[in-house]
């Protein structure tokens, strides 16, 4: 069965009706997942046949629309679902970017935004509504006495516990037998969840009882660990630079690959009002699927976007808000301590030999696997 969905009516599920990762498309054609970052609200019907579109010209949803047909450029907007977009969505998200900042698609049943400034406002602008990412506002209100050292201290240690299992080995697999693992096993230390149970609790009412309403995190920030280290150890030189670097330059490169290969692609929200973004006005009302993928990639905000650099004079990134929040402050010391644990225990280290990282998914995106020996 393909992973990449086909375009059809607006009505139409994808074919297979199952995005790779663990990303699915309910009944209604709603996207839907675990996690309370990336579960989307019911999309707003389609427009009526032949309303006006701002931004797309005679789609497969509104035939006989008319809106403006940009210079030289497409009469359609590309869908963030469309074939081959799992392995390469980059490509769409600049086309959608610069023709189409305000599009809306049939197949996700949402207006899309896909410009930074529109993204980054989206997520914090009152008139948006149905969801929060861990760091809102939400969240320092979901959690106290959280006793941070406590949680730096049991990341530090299920870090290197794990990187010891691995480091004798001639090769392994990052995500499978570290990434997959870390997450849910600093959970399963800092809540006295046996290691026997981990698994099966940490995903469950465990995580709740740390991570509160960002419990589900967890799936998460796997996801953001391996892209992480996919981006560091893809590149001599940033293995170089992180080895042996302070916390601030970790920190650096974790915002960093956050904002380039962000966990969560795609946010959806919905509007209370109307709202005025680039390419015309939102309705009250609608859903809006917020293209955080594309956000971190816009030129607009970031200089040489596609590249990983811990060092830029332009940082950001918008998988977490800037408040408290237990899931935000484990993604970070995972991050952290997965270079210093894993570089202490195989300070050789490297990718396989012809291994190249490939990132895959819709919805939430990471390597599926990073082969690595242990002993260089």
């Amino acid at each position: 069965m393909s992973d990449e969905p086909k375009r059809g009516t607006g009505n139409d599920l994808p074919s297979g009706g199952r995005p790779p990762s663990g990303d699915r498309l309910s009944p209604g054609n709603r996207l839907s997942s675990g996690d309370p970052w990336t579960r989307l609200p019911s999309m707003a019907p389609a427009p009526p046949a032949g309303a006006a579109v701002p931004g797309r010209v005679r789609t497969l949803a509104d035939p006989a629309a008319a809106g403006p047909v940009p210079p030289g450029g497409r009469t359609v907007a590309p869908s963030p679902l469309d074939p081959g977009a799992s392995r390469d969505p980059h490509g769409i998200h600049r086309t959608l970017r610069e023709e189409f900042p305000l599009t809306y698609d049939p197949l996700l049943r949402a207006w899309v935004l896909s410009r930074y400034a529109d993204v980054a406002a989206a997520l914090t602008d009152a008139r948006f509504t149905h969801g929060h990412r861990p760091g809102d506002p939400p969240c320092a209100r979901a959690h106290v006495d959280v006793d941070i050292e406590a949680l730096r201290a049991v990341t530090e240690r299920t870090a290197y516990v794990l990187a010891r299992r691995i480091a004798e080995r001639p090769q392994a697999d990052l995500v499978a037998d570290f990434c997959h693992w870390l997450p849910a096993g600093t959970v399963a230390a800092a809540v006295g969840v046996p290691y026997r149970d981990m698994m099966r609790l940490v995903r469950g009412r465990a995580a709740g009882a740390l991570a509160g309403e960002c419990g589900g995190q967890i799936a998460v920030r796997e996801k953001a660990l391996a892209s992480f280290l996919g981006n560091v150890l893809a590149d001599p030189d940033q293995v170089a630079a992180l080895r042996d670097a302070p916390a601030g330059l970790v920190s650096r490169a974790w915002t960093e690959s956050l904002r380039r290969d962000p966990p969560v692609q795609i946010a959806v929200r919905r509007t209370a009002a109307e709202v005025p973004v680039s390419g015309g006005v939102i309705p009250a009302g609608a859903s809006v699927a917020l293209l955080v993928g594309s956000a971190g990639r816009d030129p607009e905000r970031f200089r040489e976007p596609d590249r990983f650099d811990p060092f830029r004079n332009d940082p950001g990134q918008l998988t977490y808000g800037s408040g408290f929040c237990p899931a935000v402050l484990l993604a970070g010391f995972e991050a952290e301590y997965a270079l210093r644990a894993l570089f202490t225990a195989m300070p050789r280290l490297r990718l396989a030999d012809g291994f190249r990282p490939v990132s895959t998914g819709l919805i939430t995106r990471a390597p599926r696997s990073l082969i690595v020996r242990p002993g260089g």
